[in-house]
């Protein structure tokens, strides 16, 4: 499981299981219960690279969001098993 502090939003880290390259489950720790129930739900099967193209920089609460931190977290993810 990865682990990932997030930063800029009401959630406080998201956690990750994945195998290979497709995203097993994905766990918002705080944050909007509903949204971001719903955005762990909806990555559940895909391809980290296709989560990562439509969550990266979408916007909340200033320059970033849980989505946003989510393609955050893939990104550094896949950047340590490099």
């Amino acid at each position: 499981m990865y682990r990932y502090k997030t930063q800029g939003t009401c959630s406080r880290e998201i956690l990750i299981e994945t195998n290979g390259d497709v995203i097993e489950s994905v766990e918002f720790v705080g944050g909007c219960r509903g949204n971001t129930q719903g955005v762990a739900r909806l990555c559940k099967g895909m391809k980290i690279d296709e989560v990562i193209a439509r969550c990266e920089g979408i916007p909340c609460q200033g320059n970033t969001s849980c989505p946003d931190q989510l393609a955050r977290a893939l990104k550094q993810m896949k950047a340590a098993q490099a």
